[in-house]
């Protein structure tokens, strides 16, 4: 990705309307996005086609979607009151806060928030040196802590205090399915091996939000969590790296952009844990997917902190047991920069430079514009408005454009990633071509004329 660079997709998603700067009006708040008009257009076009991937397409899988307040002893239970956190170092001078682990990884020094606070504060000692304060320069900084990311919440208490059981805002939105799992097995067909996928809100008190999308503190994530017998894991798990990967593929992410990765450090209820990785421009690879063996720890920890029994029974063999489960985990919002990152392109046309997001057109945040030749004409707008309705009611999204020449509005639909432009010309309303339009092509800027009658069908089929 070394020809594009993330600040011409951060320029792009803000001038066109993809995202914003959350509270902007304020100066803004660290971590925080708004998805504008087009945004959320094509986020909510990315988890309809994640969605449709996971539960449409496929008979072992169900829906969810959970409440983001849960007991405060879902998180107990979870291990995020003690082992949800990031390691933190405080400079001496000006108390800027750095994340121990990405400055070390930053100097060539590996490391993992997975690690303990001993080995970080041994790695951190040995390289102190190298690592200036991002803000003041100086190398002075305390020792390495545990910096835990759950967000508190005083939701019901009107003391205005934070009890000494606060609720908590989800650090991870996959909880719900596992507290799910009982009533998804009493009123569903679902039968081991199955899963539940579910797309919810998770926060984070990160130290340091970065790299625009990538890491912020508000987010939603995708999960599915697939449930198998103990011990007959591996090859479900294999194939469910290989699907996901494939899936990336088929919406048009490029592979040589994507890898896989196997973590190192493992957390201590996992047998194994893989990384689908992007290439992010200007940051390089890093996470985009999370593919974890999670074994049975999250059942029973649940089971062990509820009292509620969440074995299953198997209808045929008798057999009662807790399932393992194989976990899928992807952050939106990394997802919406993957997608719009790769679909950037800067080509050259017709002797002219110009910026084109080549989306898949099922993911595109506006399918086809429609557009009088001249805008003064009522006679092509009044055509041009008669095809724009047609199309709303069998296309998707459509966008009425007569603003500027043809040229411009060609190349804003194409810096927006729109894949088919349809202008009505006098040719629509007299002699041979009656009742045609010219249909131009995002991708190879080619235009043919088609019939108004057969047009959806033609924009469909492609």
């Amino acid at each position: 990705m070394s020809d594009v660079k993330m600040d011409d997709i951060i320029s792009l998603a803000k001038r066109r309307g993809f995202v914003y700067p959350g509270s902007e009006i304020y100066g803004g708040m660290a971590g925080m996005y708004d998805y504008g008009p087009l945004g959320v257009e094509l986020l909510n076009n990315i988890k309809a086609a994640w969605w449709k991937e996971h539960v449409y397409d496929r008979d072992d899988f169900y829906g969810l979607d959970s409440a983001i307040f849960k007991d405060p002893r879902v998180w107990d239970a979870s291990g995020h009151t003690t082992g949800f956190s990031d390691p933190l170092a405080e400079c001496k001078k000006c108390n800027t806060r750095i994340r121990v682990d990405k400055e070390l990884e930053k100097i060539g020094v590996h490391a993992d928030e997975k690690m303990s606070e001993s080995e970080l504060n041994e790695l951190f000692a040995a390289n102190r040196s190298k690592i200036p304060c991002p803000r003041c320069g100086a190398k002075e900084f305390s020792l390495v802590r545990a910096f835990n990311l759950l967000v508190k919440t005083n939701m019901g208490d009107f003391s205005g205090a934070i009890t000494d059981q606060p609720v908590y805002l989800p650090g991870e939105a996959c909880q719900g399915i596992y507290l799910n799992f009982k009533n998804v097995v009493d009123t569903t067909p679902a039968k081991i091996p199955f899963g539940i996928a579910q797309i919810g809100k998770a926060f984070r008190n990160e130290i340091s939000p970065r790299n625009f999308l990538f890491r912020t503190r508000e987010f939603e994530q995708a999960d599915t969590q697939y449930f198998v017998r103990p011990h007959e894991n591996q090859a479900a798990y294999e194939e469910i790296k290989q699907n996901r990967w494939n899936w990336y593929v088929k919406m048009g992410i490029r592979e040589g952009n994507l890898r896989l990765k196997q973590h190192d450090n493992l957390v201590f209820y996992a047998s194994d844990a893989w990384d689908i990785e992007y290439d992010y421009p200007s940051y390089g690879f890093d996470e985009l997917e999370g593919i974890h063996d999670r074994t049975d720890y999250d059942l029973t920890q649940h089971s062990k902190f509820s009292g509620t029994d969440l074995s299953y029974a198997d209808p045929i063999t008798g057999d009662k047991y807790i399932p393992w489960v194989l976990e899928t985990s992807v952050g939106m919002g990394r997802m919406f920069l993957a997608f719009l990152s790769d679909a950037y392109r800067v080509e050259e046309l017709h002797g002219e430079k110009r910026v084109v997001l080549k989306l898949k057109p099922d993911l595109a945040p506006v399918k086809v514009a429609v557009s009088p030749l001249l805008k003064n004409k009522p006679e092509l707008v009044a055509k041009a408005r008669e095809v724009y309705t047609m199309l709303k009611k069998q296309v998707g999204k459509v966008m009425w454009d007569d603003n500027g020449n043809i040229g411009k509005r060609y190349r804003r639909q194409d810096e927006i990633g729109t894949p088919y432009c349809v202008t009505i010309d006098f040719d629509t309303l007299e002699g041979a071509t009656e009742d045609t339009v010219t249909v131009r092509y995002r991708d190879t800027a080619k235009q043919e004329r088609v019939s108004i009658s057969g047009l959806s069908d033609t924009l469909n089929d492609i």
